[in-house]
């Protein structure tokens, strides 16, 4: 090769080499050159409820301003779960009443229960005395946090499971009252894998290193979930919203085994609409077979990011991004679920299970 015909070649390739090299991969994420019709949605079609969300403010927050932007999205009514903020009776209580006092029909709180004592004597009759004045001072619903199972020891260092027997008459008490346990159980499968090529999760991890499990420290993923499926099937009269699709919306003939194995076993699309949005026909179908069983929540209060779960459920829009891209690399499509599937998703399967929500603020 002539010296002057190498010179040309470098002059290429010196922009394509200075440039990869200033560009990590976390940092690729190219904008698509697809042309395709887009339903940008900001307001839900259908009223409705949010059963999985978290304001740790509650007591002293300004409720007004909340439900202003509540209501730009068409959301009615939203489900705090953390009534006892990090375990106070005091909190529920400011929670409640600033609800009472401020907006009475657009939230529902939610009680919490600290598993640190289980050791201690009576740790059960005092707990399940908890839940009774609780419930009668307003709370709902019991949240379980995905600590207690996974990261909460005993007295002897020892995991506390879920499926303890000691916690058992907890979820009967709730079953008896009437009202519904959204437990939280367990993460991705894939942060438990290997933190490699073969993971799915891998930019994630790597973004987020503290979400790595280890079988070691927390229990394998099988066992934790196995642990949640035990109290389902053990307490058969109390109703229970397994979260974030039970971690199982990347394998939805699984998840519908289960549905049809556990009748008290419900679900909700929290923090998962990106599992639903990849594979849209299998999704479908699933949402509409099951349409009595599952519910919407969100996980954070992020308003633009409810565009995004509207577009899934609501549009045929195709190939779209989610909106954390460590989150799902991968791009989504809307499923056009059907007028009574989204009804019941959004605000009548909700109306089921959790008592005291306003069935004015709904049509029929």
């Amino acid at each position: 090769m002539k010296i002057k015909q190498i010179l040309v070649l470098f002059t290429y390739l010196i922009p394509i080499i200075s440039v990869s090299q200033k560009m990590d991969f976390e940092k690729y994420n190219p904008p698509s050159t697809l042309v395709v019709p887009e339903t940008i949605i900001t307001k839900a079609k259908y009223p409705f409820i949010d059963v999985h969300n978290h304001q740790y403010r509650m007591p002293s927050q300004d409720l007004k301003e909340l439900v202003s932007e509540m209501d730009k999205l068409n959301m009615k009514v939203m489900v705090n779960l953390s009534g006892r903020g990090r375990g106070s009776e005091k909190h529920l209580k400011g929670a409640i009443n600033n609800v009472n006092k401020t907006a009475p029909n657009r939230f529902i709180v939610f009680t919490n229960i600290d598993l640190n004592g289980i050791d201690d004597e009576g740790w059960t009759a005092k707990t399940v005395a908890q839940i009774e004045k609780d419930v009668a001072m307003g709370a709902n619903g019991l949240k379980i946090y995905k600590n207690q199972g996974m990261d909460t020891k005993d007295n002897k260092g020892n995991r506390i499971k879920i499926s303890d027997p000691r916690i058992g008459p907890v979820w009967e008490k709730c079953g008896e009252l009437g009202i519904p346990v959204l437990i939280h159980a367990a993460d991705p499968k894939p942060f438990w894998d290997a933190h490699d090529d073969k993971n799915e999760r891998w930019l994630e991890l790597k973004l987020r290193p503290r979400r790595k499990r280890e079988n070691e420290i927390t229990g394998s993923w099988e066992t934790i979930i196995a642990e949640q499926h035990t109290i389902f099937k053990r307490h058969k009269n109390t109703k229970f919203i397994n979260a974030h699709l039970g971690w199982f919306g990347n394998n939805l003939k699984k998840l519908g085994a289960l549905m049809d194995e556990m009748p008290n076993m419900y679900t909700e699309i929290g923090a998962v609409i990106a599992e639903l949005g990849r594979q849209p026909r299998n999704a479908k179908a699933f949402l509409t077979k099951y349409q009595d069983r599952v519910m919407f929540g969100k996980d954070s209060w992020k308003p633009k990011e409810y565009y995004t779960y509207f577009r899934v459920l609501e549009s045929n829009d195709e190939y779209f991004p989610y909106y954390k891209k460590y989150h799902a690399y991968w791009k989504m499509y809307g499923l056009d679920l059907s007028d009574e599937v989204l009804k019941k998703i959004y605000y009548k399967n909700a109306l089921k299970i959790i008592p005291n929500i306003d069935k004015n603020l709904f049509p029929e």
